[in-house]
């Protein structure tokens, strides 16, 4: 497997409060809502790469509680006009899904960040995907970006409820699969393309570690080449870690 001598750029934010607005709701299936900000707050707002957080922060149930804060990839932003979209998704009962279940044009919201951005050049050979749900704006949004003449290998463990019509200027390999192990069965069994390639992975932190080892120790692949995250685990509301 050749070294990458592409280099990953890594690019620090002003870390900034902002007040927002709803301008528009626009559900995506039962599962997520796509929700689209706007603000003066957003002059400034930079989100280099595909899978960039934002926390989106909510006042606690009481005056003294902590607020909520949630991360979010930003979905989208148009910098003329400065809107910003995020989707959420609506499975069970927490404080940001519940919020953006009832959100309507003129509600007030607050974000801050992204800290950072890792800016994964787009001119691999090839480009591994692999997430549940909670990756799928991020996958999306990658998809978008990727040019012609690359290619796009997406394994995507995701209720079939949930599941959207996804496209890009690549060339699109996509499964969707529907358990845990079907996902590592899934990616045990594809070869990697030739080329040199970048691996992205992102969902439930033990299913990820699994997808780590996989790629990462099974199969040699460079770990300059890839980034796998624990975008959240069971039991714990508020979890995000790099594996």
């Amino acid at each position: 497997m050749p070294t990458s001598t592409r280099r990953v750029q890594r690019v620090r934010h002003e870390l900034r409060r902002r007040d927002l607005q709803v301008l528009r709701t626009e559900p995506l299936g039962p599962g997520f809502v796509a929700i689209t900000f706007g603000g003066e707050s957003l002059a400034d707002f930079v989100s280099l790469g595909f899978d960039d957080h934002v926390k989106f922060m909510l006042p606690g149930e009481t005056p003294e509680a902590e607020p909520v804060r949630r991360d979010y990839t930003p979905r989208r932003f148009d910098a003329a006009r400065r809107e910003l979209t995020i989707e959420f998704a609506l499975h069970g009962h927490g404080a940001a899904s519940d919020w953006a279940r009832q959100a309507r044009p003129g509600d007030s919201a607050t974000i801050g960040g992204p800290r950072g951005s890792m800016v994964v050049p787009t001119d691999y050979d090839w480009h591994l995907l692999v997430g549940d749900a909670t990756a799928l704006p991020a996958v999306h949004r990658r998809l978008e970006e990727l040019p012609a003449g690359t290619r796009a290998v997406v394994r995507l463990l995701v209720a079939e409820a949930d599941r959207r019509a996804l496209t890009s200027e690549a060339t699109l390999d996509l499964q969707w699969l529907d358990t845990p192990d079907q996902l590592l069965q899934a990616l045990q069994a594809q070869a990697l393309p030739s080329g040199e390639g970048f691996a992205w992975a992102a969902g439930e932190a033990a299913t990820m570690a699994r997808v780590r080892d996989l790629l990462l120790v099974e199969r040699g692949h460079p770990k300059e080449s890839a980034r796998i995250s624990a975008y959240w685990r069971a039991g714990t509301s508020s979890f995000h870690e790099d594996l």
